[in-house]
């Protein structure tokens, strides 16, 4: 099964031609690297696919496609809910961004939203992603301290945690280790690893031995078109 589908896909933002042309196909469970020059089109591409960009200012042509919650969407459609849309498709900055509140408010928080259920179940799921991220072990006791007094490595697989308790469907990556510390790198690499045959993931990275560690799939990008 396909997971993300673009076919001739074109991203148009204030007449600036951003993608051109863009025509690739992602398997589901499948870990596809974004690589090529800053300004290439990758982060665009990924703010594309879960529709960050704002629909009254661009225009997308050509035809995409992402398989989420059981039946294939166009993120761009009118018909298209873009908060259902998120939640299926998660993404994870290259800096992280926090809520306000405590580490346990990351998770718990978004969690409230999208799952009902009883305060173990909400706080045994956080424990699962927490510990899927590879920061639990250095968590677990201080879930209610701020998250901003985590180290910058923490955080950021704070932020992965958050991302995968909402059990996306597909996950998009900026950059996720670029300020990253080996250590931290390789905890992260981890993760994405685990998740492969479960979740989609599409990570854009400059590392070139980081693409080798992980890709099943590689796609490189120059001046907004596949190369």
């Amino acid at each position: 099964m396909t997971a993300i589908e673009c076919r001739g896909l074109c991203v148009t933002l204030r007449g600036q031609r951003l993608l051109d042309d863009i025509s690739l196909s992602v398997p589901a469970g499948q870990i596809a690297v974004l690589t090529g020059p800053s300004g290439s089109g990758k982060t665009t591409l990924l703010r594309t696919l879960n529709r960050l960009l704002d629909r009254d200012q661009v225009e997308v042509s050509g035809t995409l496609r992402l398989q989420v919650g059981g039946r294939t969407l166009a993120p761009y459609d009118q018909s298209t809910d873009p908060v259902w849309l998120r939640r299926r498709v998660g993404m994870v900055f290259q800096t992280p961004h926090l809520l306000p509140g405590s580490i346990a408010d990351n998770l718990l928080l978004p969690l409230r939203l999208v799952r009902a259920g009883s305060r173990a179940a909400l706080a045994g799921r956080m424990e699962e992603a927490l510990r899927a991220a590879h920061v639990w072990d250095e968590v677990a006791g201080r879930l209610h301290a701020p998250a901003a007094s985590l180290s910058g490595g923490q955080q950021q697989r704070l932020c992965l945690a958050r991302a995968l308790a909402l059990e996306p469907d597909i996950l998009l990556l900026d950059e996720p280790t670029a300020s990253l510390d080996p250590a931290s790198t390789v905890a992260v690499e981890q993760s994405l690893k685990a998740l492969r045959g479960q979740t989609t993931l599409l990570l854009v990275s400059h590392d070139e031995a980081q693409a080798a560690r992980l890709a099943d799939l590689r796609v490189h990008l120059q001046g907004g078109r596949l190369a």
